[in-house]
C-alpha cells in the first residue's frame, strides 16, 4: 500500500514540475481519428531513397482522397519505372510484384533521361473503385480501376498498443501513441502508426510491404474538414482518359 502511494505521489510531483510521468504500460483502446482533414505529407520509400511530397485532402466519410504532388525540377537521371496506384504504396518498382489489396506493377526499360517538370494529381474514389491521375502540366488524364479496398488513415480496433511518449522536449512537445498490427503469432509487424493522444491526428505511418519495400509517411500542417469538396471532381479532360497510368521518374 505504501509503495502504491509513493508511485502516485511521484506521478503527481512529476506532473506539477512538467516532467515525464511513469511509463505507460497500456491503453484502453485506439483513439478515433478525424474523418476529414487537409494537410501535407512526405512519403519516403526506403528501397529507393525517394521522398514524395504532396498536399492531401482526406475524406474518410466518402472514402476518397486527393493527392497533389509538389512540383519537381529538371535533372538528368537513370530510371526504370512503372506505376502502382495503391494509396499507401504509390511508388516506382523495378519488377512485377503483387499483394492482396495492391495492383501489380510492371517495369519499363532503363534509360537516361532529363526529367521534365512533373506535377501529378491523384484522385482516389474508392466508392466508385477508380483512381484518376492528372498531369498538371499537360492536363493529360489516366483513369485506372482500383482493386484494393478502402483503407482509412486510422487505428484499427484490433491494433496492438506499442508505446506512449512525447515528441519534442520540455515546453515544446506533443504526446503521441504508437500502435501496430503485431500479433503474438507473427514476429514482425507490417504496419506501425503514430497518432497524437489529444485529437488522434496521424503523425506517421510505416508500412512494410515485404522484405525489400517499406514506406514511411509523415503528416503535418493538418486542418480539420474539407475546404473545397470540388477537389475530388476530376477535370473535364478525364472524360477521354487513357486506361493506363503515366509513369513517374524515380530520381
Amino acid at each position: 500500500m505504501l509503495r502504491l502511494s509513493l508511485v502516485f505521489l511521484a506521478a503527481a510531483v512529476a506532473s506539477g514540475l512538467g516532467l515525464p510521468g511513469p511509463h505507460v504500460s497500456g491503453a484502453a483502446g485506439p483513439c478515433l481519428a478525424p474523418p476529414q482533414w487537409e494537410g501535407r505529407w512526405v512519403r519516403y520509400d526506403h528501397s529507393t531513397g525517394r521522398n514524395n511530397r504532396a498536399s492531401v485532402s482526406y475524406d474518410g466519410l466518402n472514402q476518397r482522397v486527393r493527392v497533389l504532388q509538389q512540383l519537381k525540377k529538371h535533372s538528368p537521371c537513370q530510371r526504370s519505372v512503372s506505376v502502382c496506384v495503391n494509396l499507401r504504396f504509390e511508388q516506382d518498382l523495378t519488377e512485377t510484384r503483387s499483394r492482396p489489396g495492391l495492383l501489380s506493377c510492371s517495369s519499363l526499360s532503363t534509360t537516361e533521361v532529363t526529367r521534365q517538370e512533373e506535377f501529378f494529381e491523384y484522385i482516389y474514389l474508392y466508392q466508385s473503385s477508380v483512381m484518376f491521375q492528372i498531369d498538371q502540366k499537360t492536363k493529360d488524364c489516366s483513369k485506372i480501376t482500383l482493386t484494393e479496398s478502402w483503407d482509412p488513415f486510422d487505428i484499427p480496433d484490433n491494433s496492438t498498443f506499442e508505446d506512449q511518449y512525447l515528441i519534442g522536449g520540455p515546453g515544446d512537445s506533443v504526446e503521441v501513441q504508437e500502435w501496430s498490427d503485431r500479433k503474438p503469432a507473427r514476429k514482425h509487424e507490417t504496419w506501425v502508426g503514430v497518432y497524437t493522444l489529444k485529437d488522434c491526428y496521424p503523425v506517421q505511418e510505416t508500412y512494410a510491404w515485404n522484405s525489400s519495400v517499406t514506406t514511411s509517411t509523415r503528416f503535418f500542417n493538418l486542418q480539420l474538414g474539407i475546404s473545397d469538396p470540388n477537389v475530388f471532381t476530376p477535370p473535364s479532360t478525364c472524360q477521354s482518359a487513357r486506361p493506363e497510368g503515366m509513369s513517374e521518374s524515380d530520381c
